[in-house]
């Protein structure tokens, strides 16, 4: 506090620890020579001055604060450090040329991966039966299937989490999501009873059952016409004291 009587408070501000970069040039640099055995052949394949090459793994080396290559004799042999280092830049340049034969779309060697949303009212051997055919391409394909509530998966389609949904449902005009809808089948509709129920209905399910029944799966997706147009399929008109 001051002669003023005003209470001077310091502000500290944390400043966020910088991030590291990797230069993969330098690495890509590095891995040619632990592949090659030779910094010569490295070059060579590279098009470069040995001492260039060797230049670069020097910087590499100091931004990694470790030794990767040690010499014996005429030869070079990787560190500790350097062998763990040099998985790590396998896999690195093995994903980069995936991605590009990916991207080329040629053959990468990996099974091609397909995640598929089904959703929780959808039987389960419907939905093998729906996917059966992806067993029998040419290309290996590993099949992930995630069940939730059509609407969750729907969010995750649109994040492109998912390449295919399966529900019972399509799309309604109030889900504001860019996806194609393709009828893959249908199915008829059975109501069960007691017998006393039976005997009293026997002549037709009453509407109110019917509407509560047939109306479910397309409430749930915000598509009310396609309920009522089921309804008045089935011979009777819609109620009138029921939302959808």
């Amino acid at each position: 506090m001051d002669n003023l009587g005003v209470t001077v408070r310091e502000n500290r501000c944390i400043l966020p620890r910088p991030m590291e970069w990797l230069n993969y040039h330098h690495l890509l640099y590095f891995w040619l020579v632990a592949r090659e055995g030779s910094v010569t052949r490295a070059a060579a394949e590279l098009r470069l001055g040995q001492p260039t090459v060797s230049a670069q793994i020097r910087t590499l080396e100091e931004s990694l604060g470790e030794k990767l290559f040690t010499r014996v004799g005429r030869n070079l042999t990787l560190t500790d450090i350097g062998r763990v280092v040099f998985r790590y830049a396998d896999e690195i340049f093995s994903l980069g040329r995936e991605l590009l034969d990916t991207v080329k779309d040629r053959p990468t060697g990996r099974p091609l991966r397909f995640t598929v949303g089904i959703a929780d009212v959808v039987p389960k051997l419907v939905a093998y039966r729906l996917l059966q055919p992806t067993s029998d391409l040419g290309a290996p394909v590993r099949l992930v299937c995630r069940e939730d509530k059509p609407d969750r998966l729907l969010s995750e389609l649109a994040l492109y989490a998912l390449d295919l949904v399966l529900t019972d449902g399509p799309l309604g005009p109030s889900i504001k999501i860019r996806a194609f809808n393709h009828l893959l089948g249908e199915c008829g509709l059975t109501f069960f009873g007691t017998s006393r129920l039976a005997r009293a209905h026997r002549r037709g399910v009453p509407t109110l059952a019917l509407w509560s029944a047939t109306a479910a799966p397309y409430r749930q997706h915000g598509c009310p016409a396609i309920a009522r147009a089921m309804v008045r399929r089935a011979g009777d008109p819609p109620p009138r004291d029921r939302r959808v």
